[in-house]
């Protein structure tokens, strides 16, 4: 059975700040099963995106909820406006926001350990 939306992104949020790291709920979506988007912002200033993967790879993974990194470094106004879109296709969508220079361990990426 998977997770809620809302539970998943409390554990999510707990588990940054559990490692010293900052994180922040941008905007709440459906609690009980919209889309979450990542925001990974880095000390330089540059973010990451990360979207729910396909159902191609989740289906192949184990994991409860599998993510996909959609950009890499990219300037905050990039993000912003990837978000207003899938915002707009989605009004369902959470975005948290998470302050740490390295993702590893807090979800599954596809692509990448841990992920298919």
């Amino acid at each position: 059975m998977r997770l809620k939306s809302d539970i998943f992104v409390s554990a999510l949020v707990r588990r940054v700040f559990s490692n010293g790291d900052f994180a922040v709920v941008e905007r709440k979506g459906a609690a009980e099963a919209g889309a979450i988007a990542i925001r990974q912002v880095r000390r330089d200033g540059r973010e990451c995106l990360f979207m729910p993967a396909p159902q191609f790879f989740a289906a192949e993974s184990d994991e409860d909820r599998l993510f996909e990194k959609r950009l890499d470094k990219a300037l905050a106004e990039e993000i912003a406006a990837r978000l207003e879109k899938e915002i707009r296709f989605d009004g369902d969508l959470w975005v948290v926001v998470l302050e740490t220079e390295s993702v590893d361990g807090l979800f599954a990426v596809a692509g990448e350990d841990g992920g298919p």
